[in-house]
């Protein structure tokens, strides 16, 4: 499998029929390009920050098992847009329990919370050992310790590489919304949410972007030093959606993810090869 992966160093998906991976069709004849047949909407799980609920799935299906968090099962990856490089995760940074966070937490932190199959789950700390976060369709502020539910956590304030606001002025943001539900709600998921907090940037907001065909993100995903294979979006929020799958999913099953697609790939081509010769 790991010589599969190695090939699979570049690859556009312009090719695959996609349809939106919110369960719409576009109203225009403007395609999406993406990898939406293989990912499934985001936070639909209970335990999750809770996608709205009309942007769920029937089909999609969480494992509600949790387990504590396995740094080796983590994927490093980059987000680039054009050449830039706007997003940067490598493994092994430490986490922590609730308790050890509050003393090193400062207002206006993003707080990134772990488990083994689950989607992380992000909040903004706002002072006074409380957090706002989206959880269930709803903006909410609640304690620290209680949004951990005993996972373990750090803060992430560098992994997006955009200038942050002033620690008030994320506050502020976040402040602002809670109590905001369901169809009052700009953001797909947690992350995207906390982001939005801390940077302002409207790419992390549902339809933040105009979609017209190209694809200006690239999603490096790092097996290794010789092993990664890229995907590309038209938005920053299609990008959120695919990498928090694969942190759910796990390392190990996007490198099989990865070769059954190669395989299914060259299955196709070896049978057009066979037709035309006939």
């Amino acid at each position: 499998m790991g010589n599969q992966v190695e090939k699979l160093t570049h690859l556009n998906y312009a090719e695959v029929p996609t349809s939106d991976p919110n369960g719409f069709e576009p109203d225009d004849d403007v395609p999406r390009i993406g990898v939406s047949y293989i990912f499934s909407n985001d936070d639909g799980d209970d335990d999750q920050d809770d996608h709205m609920d009309h942007f769920s799935s029937e089909n999609h299906s969480v494992s509600h098992e949790e387990k504590p968090f396995d740094p080796q099962d983590e994927l490093e990856c980059a987000v680039y847009y054009r050449e830039e490089c706007v997003y940067e995760r490598n493994t092994g940074d430490a986490t922590h329990s609730a308790e050890s966070l509050l003393n090193n937490c400062r207002p206006g932190d993003l707080l990134e919370f772990l488990a083994t199959g689950q989607y992380p789950h992000w909040a903004v700390y706002v002072g006074d050992f409380q957090v706002v976060h989206l959880h269930r369709a709803e903006i909410k502020n609640n304690f620290l310790t209680d949004v951990s539910q005993g996972k373990k956590g750090r803060i992430v304030n560098g992994l997006y590489r955009y200038r942050a606001l002033p620690p008030e002025v994320i506050v502020r943001n976040a402040l602002d919304h809670v109590g905001s539900r369901d169809r009052e709600l700009y953001w797909r998921n947690s992350e995207c949410f906390a982001a939005w907090c801390r940077f302002g940037k409207r790419e992390f907001k549902i339809g933040g972007e105009i979609r017209i065909g190209k694809q200006p993100y690239r999603l490096k995903l790092l097996f290794s030093e010789k092993k990664s294979h890229v995907l590309e979006f038209q938005s920053l929020e299609d990008v959120i959606m695919e990498k928090r799958r694969n942190d759910q999913i796990g390392k190990d099953a996007v490198m099989q993810e990865l070769a059954n697609h190669l395989n299914a790939t060259h299955e196709i081509k070896d049978e057009d090869y066979v037709n035309d010769l006939f």
